[in-house]
């Protein structure tokens, strides 16, 4: 299964301003619940609606393009602050999508996170082109939609189990 992009597209529209104060607060690192958040910038509306979803469960997510200390043009200065980065937070986030798979930055940061030691939770996500997560991000725990009684939200799956646990603050530590 994979969060429909739909979901996270209407997710953002409803909370514009959870995520502003989100990323005043995730502008402090090296808290317990806060996580690297690894995307494409060209899924913007997407990491928005992200955002505003672990917002509601307190946990806040560090953006690099709301960080005001990157350089505007990406150089060796910019894959310094991002390891900076990566390294300041227990957890890393793949948000993975089209974008996310055709960028040059995403693979280069999760094999930082990865062989940083940093524990990964992989976000895939599916759109009318596909479903987007698979191969070797499998080797990875998923966050995605978990339902239960008829009710549905976001859901912590270990790598290639079927049954996880609700998402809380308590499950990033």
């Amino acid at each position: 299964m994979a969060i429909n992009q739909s979901i996270l597209a209407h997710k953002s529209a409803a909370y514009q301003d959870v995520l502003h104060e989100s990323m005043r607060k995730s502008a402090s690192v090296g808290t317990a619940k806060s996580a690297f958040l690894c995307h494409s910038h060209k899924d913007e509306t997407l990491v928005k609606g992200l955002i505003a979803l672990f917002q509601e469960m307190g946990i806040d997510v560090y953006i690099d393009w709301k960080d005001h200390s990157m350089p505007e043009t990406p150089n060796a200065k910019t894959a310094q602050r991002i390891q900076d980065a990566i390294k300041a937070r227990a957890l890393f986030l793949f948000l993975a999508t089209a974008n996310a798979k055709a960028s040059r930055w995403c693979p280069w940061e999760i094999g930082y996170a990865d062989s940083s030691m940093r524990k990964i939770f992989i976000i895939p996500t599916a759109d009318g082109a596909g479903t987007y997560g698979n191969e070797y991000l499998q080797l990875y725990a998923r966050i995605d939609l978990g339902k239960h009684e008829a009710r549905s939200r976001l859901a912590v799956f270990n790598a290639g189990m079927t049954e996880g646990e609700w998402l809380s603050a308590a499950s990033f530590r």
